[in-house]
Parts: C-alpha cells; structure tokens; sequence
C-alpha cells in the first residue's frame, strides 16, 4: 500500500505495538527509550518512530489534541497492521488525592462526538481487560501509586474543562460541569481515550490508556517545571515497559509478518 493519506506511515514502517501521545514532543523522549529508532515522518500533528523496546517492536507516535485527529491516527495505524494501541499521556483529574499519580481507567465515559460517527453512543468504551492488568502490575513494579478510576472524554478544553474569558462572558459554569462528572464517579478528564478505546474495540485491537494527573479541575492545581518534566518522562518509561510486559504475559514477541 501507499503511505497513509496524514500520517506518512505504511506497513513496513510501523509495528505492530503501538504507544500513542498527544503532545508531539513527548515523543521525542519516548524514542530515547528505543533502540534503532527510526524517523517514519513529523507530518502535521503526528511524530512518528519506529524501533525495539527490550526486543519488542514498538512504534511512538502522537495524535495532538482531541478525539478527531486520534481518530484518524487509529485509521491509519490499523491500516498499517497495529494489534496493539497504548494511549499515554496527560488527564486532569478530578479529587485531589490524584494528583501526581497515574490513571489506568477500566472504561470512559463518551461525552465527545467522534465515536459516535463509528457506532452508536450505547456501544461502551472499555479497555482490554489484559492490558489493564499488566499496566497496573507495571505501575507497580516501578513504586507508583494509581487508580483504575472512570476516564471521561470530551471535545471542549474551554468549554468543558478549563475557564476562559468566553466562558465567562456567555455564564458557563465550568465548575458546575466538573462536580457533574464528579457525581458519576468520574476520576479524570482527557480529550482522546473514549474514541481509542471504542475504534481498538471495533478493530480488535489490544487497546489500553495510561496517563498521568497533572492537573486538577479547571486547573485549580498543577504540576509544573522539572517535577511535571520527571512525571512525564516516567510516564513514556512505564508505557514502554508495559507494552513490553504485556507480551512478556503472551509468551511472545509479536512482531511484523
């Protein structure tokens, strides 16, 4: 096949594990944990590497913000021969105890629109039952502390999650949004894990989210400067890893045919 239309990748260049960031550059230290990471291509918002973790085939990439451009990067990867999908990356979290932990969610909540325009809102979002177990095994090899909590996905950063000066002019209560999610049991907010996790589901794609609380509701808390750069690069470590354990689980190495 031809490269992918966005995205620049083709079955000889992407393996078959998969670790999905939102923000570009944080794939830049994902890749120092590979060997013989090879550039496949920085088109728009996807930065693309392909190498070995541990002997593993892995590919890092990222997917920018939001549900419609990660979309478009499951597309593209599946089409490309991804079996298994990891999206790591940030959540704001919801009670303050996360705050500096991690957050590897059984499910999310669809409150975005992309998922919809694949299968009907009633389809859940869940992850791969397996890939929960050795992220959370993982998280506990390294000594971090965790929760398995409900993820909630969105499309509206200013409009859902964060105040801003149009938020307040038109009266939408933020912190009225936030103590909703509160009360179905929502831990952490994102913008891509519902539609990964309902697209690897359609795909039967082993598919799992990771992501780190670095901030709290409508950023009332954060995690800044070279203490967020620590949480962050550990955060690419134990994804990698994880990958690594969850064929280490399989017995196998699952590499391109």
């Amino acid at each position: 096949m031809k490269e992918t239309l966005y995205m620049k990748a083709s079955p000889k260049t992407i393996a078959p594990n998969v670790v999905l960031s939102g923000d570009p550059w944080r794939v830049e230290t994902l890749k120092e944990y590979l060997d013989d990471a090879v550039k496949v291509a920085f088109s728009r918002e996807y930065n693309t590497y392909t190498g070995t973790y541990k002997g593993v085939p892995v590919t890092v990439t990222s997917t920018g913000i939001g549900a419609p451009s990660a979309a478009i990067a499951m597309e593209e990867l599946y089409a490309c021969g991804m079996k298994v999908a990891l999206r790591m990356g940030t959540v704001m979290g919801l009670t303050e105890d996360l705050l500096g932990s991690f957050l590897v969610p059984h499910a999310s909540v669809r409150r975005e629109a992309t998922s919809a325009t694949y299968v009907e809102t009633g389809y859940p979002a869940v992850a791969d039952a397996d890939f929960v177990k050795v992220l959370n095994d993982t998280l506990a090899i390294f000594g971090e502390k965790h929760s398995n909590g409900l993820n909630c996905t969105v499309d509206g950063f200013y409009s859902q999650m964060r105040e801003s000066r149009l938020s307040k002019e038109r009266g939408t209560d933020i912190e009225e949004t936030l103590a909703a999610f509160r009360k179905l049991g929502v831990s952490g907010i994102d913008m891509e894990s519902a539609t990964l996790l309902v697209l690897g589901r359609l795909m039967g794609v082993k598919t799992a989210v990771l992501t780190a609380v670095t901030v709290l509701g409508n950023l009332e808390k954060t995690i800044e400067g070279e203490k967020r750069d620590a949480l962050e690069r550990k955060l690419c470590h134990i994804a990698l890893e994880g990958v690594h354990q969850l064929h280490l689980r399989k017995g196998e190495l699952w590499h391109e045919e």
